[in-house]
């Protein structure tokens, strides 16, 4: 069984909130890439990290294109 979160009236499954954790893991231990995602997080995201892509679903790029904020402690409240 997989559960579901509500996010800004999208559902996305907790499986699919593995590349969030991904992408919020990258932006904690790179200065450079937290200020990318922060400035433009679907530009961000498209470019990757050290090598690494993330594979989004649509609803899941939607909700990214949605967030604008200025620190990431707000950008991973979004997502929650």
């Amino acid at each position: 069984m997989i559960r579901t979160f509500e996010m800004n009236k999208t559902q996305i499954s907790s499986a699919d909130k593995s590349e969030f954790c991904r992408i919020l893991s990258a932006a904690v231990v790179n200065k450079r890439f937290c200020a990318d995602l922060l400035a433009n997080p679907l530009k961000a995201v498209a470019a990757g990290y050290s090598g690494e892509k993330f594979i989004l679903q649509k609803d899941q790029t939607a909700l990214l294109a949605s967030i604008q904020v200025s620190s990431l402690s707000e950008f991973a409240a979004q997502l929650a």
